[in-house]
């Protein structure tokens, strides 16, 4: 099942600032955070050079500069993940899907390769190798689409057959080229399984609540049959 979702639906699910899952997953490793921090440094270090030690009056220009690269560190997973934002809000449609989970396998990916040194001085070449989900999705009108994320140990809960729910983005009004889907959801098991938690996530659930959904209602009345 795919619904169209309004201009404004779609660009409050997709925001053009940063959310705090989003901000959290730019902001990477301790290593990613010392990589912000250097150019940190180096721009105040530049701005020290021209007022400090050349003695150059540059004005308030050069000021907002130093101030601006000084605090790179905390404000550069916003900026990446703003940018990447506006990469899905490019795109004039959207529109919420409902379907099953087809399949799912494991992989290891290559996610980045390391030069050592061995004991001999040998140069060693070694592979860091992340496991992934791969997760296939589809409805009944054949539509498909996968998705990959790295593996979690909730993950497990979800099986073939289970209802799952995502946003797909495209540029034709009828939605009938997908070009880009964000994270999929599980509802029955509250799930979400994504590398980018691209939709804001409590908007997300909101919309699906109001959709119509046959086996939500024909669960209420399992519910209420086995309470009489």
């Amino acid at each position: 099942m795919l619904v169209p979702v309004t201009r404004a639906k779609f660009e409050q699910l997709v925001p053009l600032i940063a959310t705090g899952p989003q901000y959290k997953y730019y902001w990477g490793k301790f290593s990613d955070f010392l990589q912000r921090l250097l150019i940190s440094v180096v721009a105040v270090a530049i701005v020290v050079l021209l007022k400090g030690v050349l003695r150059l009056n540059l004005g308030p220009v050069v000021f907002m500069f130093g101030l601006i690269g000084g605090f790179y560190w905390m404000w550069g997973p916003i900026f990446q993940a703003s940018l990447r934002n506006a990469k899905y809000r490019r795109y004039k449609y959207g529109g919420f899907f409902r379907g099953r989970v087809l399949d799912l396998w494991i992989t290891e990916e290559l996610i980045g390769k390391q030069e050592t040194v061995d004991s001999k001085g040998d140069l060693v070449i070694v592979e860091n190798r992340e496991k992934r989900i791969n997760i296939e999705v589809g409805d009944e009108t054949g539509f498909t689409a996968e998705l990959q994320a790295p593996l979690r140990v909730t993950y497990k809960a979800i099986a073939r057959g289970q209802t799952a729910e995502m946003l797909v983005m495209s540029n034709t009004p009828d939605l009938s080229r997908i070009n880009e889907i964000s994270d999929i959801y599980i509802p029955s098991r509250d799930i979400w399984v994504s590398d980018y938690p691209c939709v804001r996530h409590d908007f997300f659930v909101e919309v699906s609540r109001r959709i119509p959904n046959p086996e939500r209602r024909l669960r209420r009345r399992r519910d209420a049959e086995d309470w009489d």
